[in-house]
């Protein structure tokens, strides 16, 4: 078992400048245990690993995991993608038993929202699990907004930042530490950084009052980490996106803003990075700019990829390029935090909070009645409109209202539909079964609402379910509008249509 210390004498050595070089790093892997050669890189100086949900399979095995990745560092830093709602990476095959951010959004009750993220916390430090790449702090200011959404607490800045707060609280208080997102802030954007680089034409005056609030509430209330967005604001730094920009994370983030703890970049294997500056030479300038902490996995998943960031931050302190001390000082930072990991005492279980996440589910479930909605007695016809879904929610997670309205209808059919023709072959499969029409961002996606149109055209007893970001006018006899697509959501809806 290997600890390292907190110092930086190390650095003044070749191997102190190749042993940092790798503690800035936040590799994944792939399988469900740990590989040989992560074991090595940690006892070579590796102080954190990134967990997704291609690495877990459930509670048991997650928790071996990373015993036996602190058999080889007793302070490593256990990372994960845990957003819970539609982002989930722990409970990524059967669905989140916590609504996501917009759901706890439209309750608008921040002591739900922390007792959300401690009960969260708790089960993730309960696995092993110390740092989470959560909550979302983005303002979902643009509702055609293809990536964030329901990740979003909401609309309105203020919403957001005293959710945030309470999120960071929360998650905390259990021992695992926040890592607030995507500074200075993704909610203005029409494009996925995960396929390219997003702009935000906003002023500086209309950042800091709207953008930078909840990342402002979140260092407030003491968050551990900031992820970095890979987006260009020009109105903060015309030329780099704010994770290479040293404006937006030296001047902004620790010098306007008075934040201290660590920074970490979103994944480096993004489009937005990758296709414009690549991941080696990206790396390199997110350290120089101010990032503490490189994350990279979510696609490059290799002992090679770790090998080669290793070796250009290094031969960018060598060339001059990247000084010694600033990736001397981001090492400290991350030993810093893998420190105050493992020296803080996860919050026990509390037995009140175990079904807080259903109980969140329901309080954010808003039923319109367009009509003279009557709740379902026989078992129905489920027809799902499913977009594409966006690379951070992932297309491993079941959703919608299927599977708790068979628990409670046995009978229950389903069938999942796209594109131009989805009404009239939804219509066609269900026969004379009453429709639940299931549909995510109707708003923002033209061939769902004429799927709606054809089917409450023929059947006006269609309950309509949105599952997205409830934008579109609600329609149907039954209209539910359930803010996430989290198992917890869809067993709220379940139950909201047929009778108690």
């Amino acid at each position: 078992m290997t600890t390292f210390a907190s110092g930086t004498a190390a650095s003044n050595s070749k191997d102190g400048v190749t042993r940092d070089a790798l503690t800035v790093l936040q590799p994944g892997f792939t399988g469900t245990t740990a590989p040989d050669w992560l074991l090595r890189r940690l006892g070579e100086g590796l102080a954190s690993v990134g967990l997704f949900g291609r690495n877990i399979v459930s509670a048991e095995q997650l928790t071996a995991l990373t015993a036996r990745l602190r058999a080889e560092r007793d302070d490593v830093l256990v990372a994960i993608d845990e957003e819970a709602g539609d982002v989930t990476r722990l409970e990524v095959r059967t669905g989140s038993s916590f609504p996501g951010n917009h759901a706890l959004g439209a309750v608008d009750d921040p002591e739900l929202t922390r007792q959300v993220a401690l009960e969260l916390g708790r089960r993730l430090a309960a696995c092993g699990v110390n740092l989470d790449w959560a909550p979302s702090a983005d303002v979902n200011s643009d509702p055609a907004n293809p990536v964030i959404g329901v990740r979003s607490f909401g609309a309105d800045q203020d919403l957001v930042a005293r959710h945030t707060a309470a999120y960071v609280t929360g998650l905390q208080a259990a021992g695992v530490a926040a890592c607030t997102k995507h500074f200075p802030g993704h909610g203005d954007t029409a494009v996925d950084s995960h396929h390219a680089m997003p702009r935000i034409d906003a002023t500086a005056d209309v950042l800091g009052a709207r953008e930078l609030v909840p990342f402002r509430a979140a260092i407030a209330a003491g968050t551990r980490a900031v992820m970095s967005a890979h987006i260009l604001v020009p109105a903060l730094d015309p030329a780099r996106p704010a994770t290479l920009s040293r404006t937006v994370l030296t001047d902004l983030l620790r010098g306007e803003l008075g934040y201290e703890g660590l920074i970490v970049t979103d994944g480096m294997e993004m489009q937005a990075i990758s296709a414009t500056y690549g991941i080696e030479h990206g790396s390199v300038l997110a350290i120089a700019a101010g990032a503490d902490a490189i994350c990279v996995g979510g696609g490059l998943s290799d002992e090679a990829t770790v090998r080669r960031l290793r070796d250009a931050l290094v031969a960018a302190v060598r060339s001059g390029e990247l000084p010694e001390e600033r990736l001397a000082d981001a090492a400290r930072r991350v030993r810093a935090l893998a420190r105050w990991t493992a020296t803080t005492k996860p919050a026990p279980a509390d037995p009140a909070l175990t079904d807080i996440g259903l109980v969140a589910a329901r309080r954010a479930l808003h039923v319109t009645r367009v009509d003279s909605g009557t709740p379902l007695t026989a078992a129905p016809f489920v027809a799902s409109f499913a977009p594409v879904a966006n690379i951070a929610v992932g297309t491993e997670t079941p959703w919608g209202v299927a599977a708790e309205l068979t628990r409670l209808l046995p009978g229950t059919e389903t069938g999942t539909f796209t594109g131009e023709d989805a009404g009239e072959r939804a219509l066609a499969a269900a026969g004379d079964r009453r429709i639940v029409a299931v549909v995510r961002d109707e708003h923002r996606h033209p061939w769902m609402g004429r799927a709606l149109d054809v089917l409450l055209g023929a059947r006006p007893d269609t309950i309509v379910v949105e599952m997205g970001v409830p934008q579109a006018p609600p329609r149907g006899a039954l209209h539910l509008a359930t803010h996430g697509a989290a198992r917890v959501c869809g067993i709220a809806a379940a139950e909201a249509m047929t009778p108690r």
